[in-house]
């Protein structure tokens, strides 16, 4: 609702307030100051989302790439080990600034375009932000140009200048297992230690990542254009390394807090495409059913989370990610879901099931809600069978696109009949380079044209909220006057 928070789990102690408001464009511009001539590269995921011109909820308009607000030289979009190292060794090699062309993963902005001959043209910034309409047509663009195998370059006029974004760059699994293998820190910097230390980083310590990227491509996550829609996975042989240094740390007090990624239980899916850097353009991964030619990674998980188990000093080893629970209903997930259920999960199981409106989750690419019911059905089954209290930690999703107040009371009376009090509620919040806050921005969908309703008023998004979580609505006391 446009507030500032008041905790910030990533500074010392939790203080909010240590980071100025775009703190990119503000530090990219302070460097310049102390150090003028020196190269900027921008990065993480601020930079990945804003390589373009895009929708900023907080100034509720369009900006210009952030390439042009930081004044920078190169941007990385990604997660960009690869590039960052390409960018170092060309310069170190005496390349200069303006010829860093064609690095896989990153975006620059140029004075003119003699160095690439095919390229996608999008609609300049100035359309962008003029028209809805051309802002619509350069996501559908953008969409369409994200395979490391066959995508051009994409090349966005502003002003005189263009940024051009190279395609994406992606990593064979020996490269992230050789990334994740570096001897990290795994702890704040010392300097922090007397201010209490950074809470968030507890909850990761220790943890591990086994993949990247998710081909669920649900329409308010920007993961498809930053870690890309093809699931990149560490071999199991790298995770149990690492399993095995974390549990000889002095520190370690027994338990793995998490195995997984973007969705948990995505660790070694693959397709013949992604093999080959690609993927369907005309066809979804998972909606509204799961393609026949993805291959979930569940028995390779299974066996590598048991190699873990028999670790010496892990007494436990919990997966901590969300979910995707479509992807746990049907007969060849039982047995997956029935061993994760006894052995990895703390007491609580992290869906997502967004919504109860078929016409919303259509709209957010999530599958019908009766998929959800089936899952609920299957779970309490095997919660059952094993005797064992855990739990479901539900997400949903208020004020999303296509969810007026009537979605609000619809997903509230479920939530009420099924005696659910969900801690886990989010107001939508329009992020750039995703496809909801396309919608939201300009009222229809970008692939069928159709209009959709836009709860956009902070008044109604605080009646959505209200009515789906009801116990955390401050309770107004009455006036003198009213009673």
């Amino acid at each position: 609702n446009k507030k500032g928070g008041r905790v910030d789990e990533y500074s010392p102690g939790g203080k909010a307030g240590w980071r100025p408001d775009r703190a990119l464009i503000v530090y990219a511009n302070r460097i310049k100051e102390a150090c003028p001539g020196v190269a900027i590269v921008l990065g993480g995921i601020e930079a990945s989302l804003r390589r373009f011109a895009h929708y900023d909820y907080w100034d509720d308009k369009v900006r210009r790439s952030i390439l042009l607000d930081a004044k920078a030289n190169l941007l990385v979009y990604g997660m960009g080990e690869k590039p960052i190292v390409e960018i170092a060794d060309r310069l170190a090699g005496g390349e200069s600034l303006a010829a860093l062309n064609n690095i896989p993963g990153t975006a620059v902005l140029r004075k003119n375009l003699d160095f690439i001959k095919d390229y996608q043209l999008l609609p300049s910034y100035e359309e962008n932000k003029e028209s809805k309409g051309k802002f619509a047509q350069s996501f559908k663009i953008i969409s369409a140009q994200m395979t490391p195998r066959t995508s051009k370059p994409l090349v966005q006029a502003h002003d005189s200048r263009y940024v051009v974004q190279f395609p994406p760059a992606i990593l064979k699994s020996a490269e992230m297992d050789k990334i994740f293998e570096l001897p990290f820190q795994r702890n704040w910097h010392r300097v922090y230690d007397k201010q209490g230390g950074v809470k968030g980083m507890e909850t990761v310590r220790f943890s591990i990542i086994s993949h990247r990227g998710c081909c669920g491509e649900c329409s308010f996550c920007a993961l498809s254009f930053h870690q890309g829609k093809i699931v990149q996975s560490r071999s199991a042989a790298s995770v149990l390394r690492e399993a095995k240094l974390l549990a000889e740390r002095e520190d370690f007090k027994g338990t793995i807090s998490d195995i997984g990624g973007p969705t948990a239980n995505l660790y070694q899916a693959h397709c013949t495409l992604w093999a080959k850097g690609d993927y369907c353009e005309t066809k979804k991964c998972l909606v509204p059913s799961k393609c026949r030619n993805l291959k979930l990674g569940y028995q390779k998980s299974l066996a590598l989370y048991r190699k873990i188990r028999e670790i010496p000093k892990v007494k436990h080893v919990f997966i901590a990610s969300g979910f995707r629970y479509d992807l746990l209903v049907d007969e060849y997930a039982s047995q997956y879901l029935e061993e994760v259920c006894q052995h990895h999960i703390s007491g609580q199981l992290k869906v997502a099931p967004e919504h109860i409106s078929d016409y919303v989750l259509k709209i957010m690419n999530k599958a019908p809600f009766a998929r959800y019911k089936k899952f609920i059905s299957k779970f309490n089954r095997i919660k059952a069978k094993l005797n064992k209290k855990i739990f479901l930690v539900n997400y949903f999703l208020s004020s999303h696109p296509g969810a007026g107040l009537e979605e609000a009371h619809e997903l509230a009376s479920y939530l009420k009949q099924n005696k659910i009090r969900p801690e886990q509620i989010q107001d939508f919040t329009p992020t750039p380079l995703t496809l909801s806050t396309c919608i939201y921005y300009t009222g229809t969908d970008p692939f069928s044209e159709e209009s959709i309703y836009i709860p956009k008023s902070i008044k109604e998004r605080k009646m959505q909220r209200a009515l789906i979580q009801p116990q955390n609505t401050k309770k107004v006391k009455p006036s003198k006057k009213s009673k």
